[in-house]
């Protein structure tokens, strides 16, 4: 174990004020009228190329992202090299649907993706679904935010001791100051630390792919030669399940609300187009974090370090471990700031895209009266609540159930697509069959989910199928929502057309 140094915690205090600063300036920068929701959550749609740029690139790579896939790396191998794959093709998607989304909510006014399903299929059964899946979604998402900051913190405090309760206390703090500017400032403060946020995390993703083969004797070559097979191809049992880990990611990753949040926030949709066209820049940086897992196992330093730990927990202090013991003293505590609020900024933005499903899309339909201001409140409060409950999530539960909720709420955002994406295009989609559809890919998720992990005992989202193999669970569970969706509106439409030929004779 080791006791940090003063010159690490020094630049990670005084950057973690500069973060506070930032957050709370945002209810100054760029005026706008904050009891307004729209100004509020999306930042009076005045954000441009580099700022949505910056923005989604906090939303979408965040703590978990650069923590999470390194550390299935170390544990498996390369099949967690899915997650390289599957940004480049998600942005592509993404192209393909967001503008077409900004489009229609900049001129209707919808703030989240229900407004737009409640308009376009005349269901708010359907859009309270649609609205309730994805709160459900995003808590286990916020949490393993918390899990990616709580791996800084744990190397932080290593040395010392009650370091539990310090770690507890520590996350505490941070996120009464995180809800405290998120109230006042909204997606404006989320904005201005997102982008501190990306520049610590591309000048750490920089120095470390620099800096660490060249302190290893032999570089790359070393840390593979010391890894399995596994490690460096994808084994032929698991090819069906790596692609369809790309695809069906790939698909979701713009089905989540927050991602969605980060878009509408766009002040035009040429901007839009121009700064998702960018993010797979990050993708770069993404595979750099990934073969951090590799790496480790050539720094015997960090290898004893990790070895102090339960196996379990080891994957998840990878990264800032390898940090540690290869960066010097003032840049550790630069680039373990950056991992930090790398989990607090996505926090902030996912709760708030929570709020806005649950105040307008279900609270409004209990109580359709309820006033603008009203409205606006009732969503700063809600945004509150969401980040302690999964704050008070982590504290209460092992992180493995954690992960295993993370993959359970993938597969349920990933049944709002025949509604979401495919409502964009076609026209002859009928709001029944997208219900039952959605349904049956819940509860077909769920059970496989259920089925594969034995409740729990071994984390996976790959379901074995005979003849096809393993099978990402939401690719499996999506395929039974589009035969129901798809096949289900064709039969509504032809009984339609039938009936209708039948009262004209």
């Amino acid at each position: 174990m080791t006791t940090i140094a003063l010159a690490t915690i020094i630049p990670f205090l005084g950057l973690f004020a500069l973060f506070i600063v930032l957050g709370f300036y945002g209810k100054y920068w760029r005026r706008g009228n904050l009891n307004d929701t729209h100004e509020w959550s999306l930042a009076g749609r005045k954000l441009g190329t580099t700022l949505v740029f910056f923005l989604l690139g906090a939303d979408i790579y965040t703590a978990y992202t650069f923590v999470a896939i390194p550390s299935g790396v170390f544990a498996k191998g390369s099949l967690y090299f899915f997650a390289i794959p599957y940004v480049a093709l998600a942005f592509g998607v993404a192209l393909v649907t967001m503008p077409r989304l900004w489009a229609l909510a900049k001129e209707k006014g919808y703030i989240t993706a229900s407004d737009f399903i409640k308009d376009r299929f005349g269901s708010t059964t359907l859009a309270v679904l649609i609205a309730i899946t994805g709160i459900v979604s995003l808590l286990p998402y916020i949490a393993l935010q918390i899990v990616g900051m709580q791996s800084v913190l744990i190397v932080m405090l290593s040395g010392i001791t009650n370091s539990h309760t310090v770690q507890e206390i520590s996350l505490l703090v941070a996120f009464v100051i995180l809800a405290a500017f998120t109230y006042t400032s909204g997606l404006r403060g989320a904005t201005l630390t997102a982008v501190l946020k990306d520049i610590l995390i591309w000048i750490t993703v920089i120095a470390v792919i620099i800096v660490v083969p060249l302190s290893i004797s032999g570089g790359f070559g070393t840390a593979f030669r010391d890894v399995k097979p596994s490690y460096v191809t994808v084994p032929n049992s698991l090819i069906t399940g790596y692609a369809t880990l790309v695809l069906g990611s790939a698909l979701a990753l713009y089905l989540y609300p927050h991602a969605i949040n980060g878009v509408l926030s766009s002040e035009t949709v040429h901007k839009l187009r121009k700064s998702t066209a960018l993010l797979p820049l990050y993708g770069i940086g993404l595979a750099i974090m990934a073969l951090m897992g590799i790496l480790i196992y050539a720094v015997p330093p960090a290898m004893n370090f990790l070895s102090h730990f339960p196996e379990s927990s080891r994957g998840i202090l990878v990264v800032p471990s390898l940090i540690l013991y290869t960066m010097p003293p003032w840049f550790t505590g630069i680039a373990l700031l950056g991992i930090f609020i790398g989990g607090l900024v996505p926090a902030a933005i996912m709760a708030m895209s929570q709020a806005n499903l649950l105040t307008r899309n279900i609270i409004k339909e209990i109580r359709p009266n309820t006033s603008a201001s009203s409205e606006t409140r009732i969503t700063k409060i809600s945004s509150t609540v969401f980040k302690f409950v999964a704050l008070g999530f982590v504290f209460t539960i092992p992180a493995t159930y954690a992960i295993s909720l993370q993959l359970l709420g993938g597969i349920l955002i990933t049944q709002i697509l025949p509604a979401v994406f495919f409502g964009l295009y076609i026209k002859s989609l009928r709001k029944e069959a997208l219900i039952a559809g959605l349904l049956v890919g819940i509860s077909s998720g769920i059970f496989m989910l259920e089925y594969t992990n034995h409740f729990g005992a071994l984390v996976s989202s790959l379901f074995n199928i005979p003849i096809f193999g393993s099978l990402y669970i939401a690719v499996v569970a999506l395929s039974f929502n589009l035969a129901i969706s798809f096949g289900g509106s064709t039969i509504m439409n032809k009984k339609e057309r039938r009936m209708k030929i039948l009262s004209e004779r």
